[in-house]
């Protein structure tokens, strides 16, 4: 029995598949859903998103957002979202690079999470292009 999965950023779909088994990076940690799992709404966290079937692995580079569980399908509707196979690695380099020297630089509370947020977003998507 599959699950089917739709991944949707501001920009539209990114994917719509099916799985065996979706697990995502909530603010509470690591969530799994299986078909048939209680419907439900979760904050996502900066992540890797990993749809399961069989032996293989999908893995989407996810940058906050919800997750919303139905019985028989999971919507994550993300800020932004990225296939693995899509990434540009070189680019996600060069924005972490970007985002460390912004961090060191910042004095401001503010412009400090900021850059700390660029830094995990970028760190995300180099992390999750060599899975």
């Amino acid at each position: 029995m599959k699950i089917k999965v739709n991944i949707v950023t501001p920009d539209g779909p990114v994917m719509e598949t099916e799985a065996d088994m979706v697990i995502a990076v909530t603010e509470t940690g690591e969530l799994g859903v299986l078909p048939g799992h209680i419907a439900m709404v979760a904050p996502l966290d900066i992540g890797a998103l990993r749809l399961k079937n069989g032996t293989d692995t999908d893995h989407v580079a996810v940058n906050g957002g919800f997750l919303e569980v139905r019985p028989d399908v999971v919507t994550v509707l993300a800020q932004s979202a990225e296939l693995a196979s899509h990434i540009d690695v070189a680019r996600a380099e060069l924005a972490r690079k970007k985002a460390e020297v912004a961090l060191q630089q910042q004095t401001n509370k503010v412009e400090a999470q900021m850059a700390e947020l660029s830094l995990r977003r970028a760190i995300n998507r180099i992390k999750v292009s060599g899975m």
